[in-house]
């Protein structure tokens, strides 16, 4: 979501290639907007560090500190030089002050990477590769909206590199996963999306491993 934040030049800030911008579990009550430069997001899951996810200019990070006053939920690593604009809860206020439709699509940004973070943190945290799986393709059966949902079965417009960015886990490992899921007959993987033969199977399945898990 493109917005013009050159009137606020004066926020910029710049890290090197391999800094840490902020780390888990501490405190923190400023977010960023990347201007140039990819930042890394990662969690510890167990005793395993995950990539969440690699940030492009013109993304945000940090805002759940601002919008929760809870501490970090993963750290944020620059992998080449960035710059950012760094805002904290006493600038965000000229932020949305001095511009309405700024504010306007920050809203609309914050509910989504909201659901995303929370939603996001459910398959991470399932015990296995194939309910990871199965539960990103719930996922975007709930995000999607031009499914039709008039039977059980999906045709989702997506692609393995996708479904691995969503779970977590390496294209590789979804394709083994999806080569199961199709010598199974419980999905059809097609140039252009992937079907999912009922998706009630896929749920009854994720939420048996979810219960497991607890």
């Amino acid at each position: 979501m493109a917005m013009d934040l050159s009137a606020f030049g004066r926020f910029s800030r710049t890290f090197r290639a391999g800094e840490i911008i902020f780390s888990e579990f501490e405190p923190g009550d400023n977010f960023y907007f990347i201007q140039s430069g990819r930042v890394q997001l990662v969690k510890l899951i167990g005793e395993i560090e995950r990539t969440l996810d690699i940030l492009q200019p013109s993304e945000m990070f940090g805002e759940m500190a601002i919008l929760e006053n809870s501490p970090r939920s993963a750290t944020a690593i620059a992998l080449d030089d960035v710059t950012v604009l760094e805002f904290n809860s006493q600038n965000f206020e000229i932020l949305l002050l001095g511009n309405p439709q700024i504010a306007l699509k920050l809203l609309k940004m914050f509910c989504k990477r909201i659901y995303d973070s929370k939603r996001r943190f459910m398959i991470l945290t399932l015990p296995d590769l194939q309910s990871k799986v199965a539960d990103v393709f719930l996922m975007l059966d709930e995000t999607q909206p031009d499914i039709d949902k008039s039977t059980e079965q999906r045709q989702f417009k997506t692609t393995v590199e996708g479904v691995a960015h969503w779970a977590g886990i390496t294209v590789n490992e979804v394709r083994d996963v999806l080569g199961g899921f199709v010598k199974q007959r419980r999905v059809e993987i097609l140039p252009e999306c992937i079907i999912v033969k009922n998706i009630n199977d896929f749920s009854r399945f994720v939420n048996s491993r979810r219960n497991t898990n607890r």
